[in-house]
């Protein structure tokens, strides 16, 4: 029994020692820090920003026309390529003019011929003047001779009237553009009969273009306000493409609101020789109603939202992070303002924020500019 009761307590020694030897070492080997976290940073920025509403709109044709002609008869040419850009005065269709050219000469020899009646109707009054002095002429031939004349020189004026009837029924047969403008499909072929219920064409000019949109009426007295200042603008980009965006002219404001909506109607003219927007387009509407002075504008990414809100990671000096609680503003292209909780200049974590913690250690880089 006595060795066993040695080998027992050499074996409580052994681990004693062991155990001992393991504390030793780990006095001797610290825990390892964690390296810092690699985060992308940037700068709270100072700038002028636009104050606005965003909408959606749609385009409209500055000026809209439906042809239809002016006198009934066969449809003998068509002077133009359905879409095609047109001018103010250029020819569009013909309508057989032979009818119409027939009545004008018919009112032209008519005229002629009653121009000429006139004339002696004239002759015999003069005359019945002459002999009025001599009493030779009784009064009633002289009245009769005076009304004669008169009549004469109506009906000239009735038949230069038909020559002019007659001349713009000719003319009408030349159906030529009212405006400037694209046009669209012709809806009438040649050879048809057309009449003054007959729509022919359409065409819209694009250069200006209106964009038409509406705001809630609970805004309205603001745009109001911002309107009779005078600092009221429009841009209009594309759902798709916003690079590509506009800016053009506050137009019209309805004078009421819409009953079943509760929106009012507003209207911005913008330029449009590119054609870059097309009538009937919905686009975005961006309604600018001023400018921000010194806003304070940080990355969109920057702004995280927590259980108590918005709040950015502030690096410090000794590239330690805090949690700053903020309050945003509207979004400007990439960036966000910031309307409290930050200073111009101060550096906040943009890229990074996953697992990050306040008095957490990071390696701030700047963030790389698009």
């Amino acid at each position: 029994m006595k060795p066993a009761r040695f080998s027992s307590i050499a074996l409580r020694s052994g681990w004693l020692a062991g155990a001992l030897l393991l504390v030793a070492c780990d006095k001797q080997a610290p825990l390892a820090v964690p390296p810092p976290r690699v985060v992308a940073v940037a700068n709270a920025e100072l700038r002028d920003v636009p104050f606005y509403l965003d909408e959606i709109g749609s385009c409209t044709a500055w000026e809209t026309v439906t042809i239809q002609p002016q006198v009934a008869g066969m449809l003998v040419g068509i002077h133009f390529k359905d879409g095609a850009e047109v001018k103010k005065g250029d020819q569009l269709f013909s309508i057989d003019p032979r009818p119409y050219q027939a009545a004008l000469d018919q009112a032209k020899a008519t005229l002629e011929q009653d121009r000429a009646k006139a004339v002696f109707a004239d002759s015999q009054l003069a005359r019945n003047e002459e002999l009025r002095t001599t009493k030779v002429v009784s009064p009633q031939d002289y009245d009769n001779a005076q009304s004669a004349a008169r009549a004469a020189k109506a009906v000239v004026q009735a038949d230069e009237a038909a020559v002019a009837a007659a001349q713009l029924n000719r003319e009408f047969c030349d159906i030529r553009s009212p405006i400037d403008g694209r046009t669209s499909k012709r809806m009438v072929d040649m050879g048809n009969i057309v009449t003054g219920a007959s729509q022919l064409l359409l065409i819209q000019r694009q250069d200006p273009m209106y964009v038409d949109f509406t705001v809630p009426e609970g805004i309205l007295p603001q745009i109001r306000r911002f309107k009779e200042a005078g600092t009221l603008k429009v841009a209009a980009s594309f759902a798709d493409d916003p690079q590509k965006s506009r800016e053009g002219a506050f137009d019209f404001m309805d004078s009421g609101v819409q009953p079943n909506s509760g929106t009012v109607r507003m209207r911005a003219s913008l330029d449009n020789k590119d054609r870059l927007f097309w009538p009937g387009q919905f686009v975005n509407v961006r309604l600018l109603l001023d400018t921000v002075k010194n806003a304070v504008l940080v990355p969109s990414e920057a702004v995280q939202i927590g259980q108590k809100g918005p709040f950015v990671f502030l690096v410090k000096a000794d590239s330690t992070v805090d949690l700053r609680p903020v309050k945003q503003g509207q979004r400007q292209g990439e960036d966000v303002v910031v309307t409290e909780g930050l200073k111009p200049g101060e550096t906040v974590v943009v890229t990074g924020q996953v697992a990050l913690a306040p008095g957490a250690k990071v390696a701030p880089t700047p963030m790389a500019k698009p």
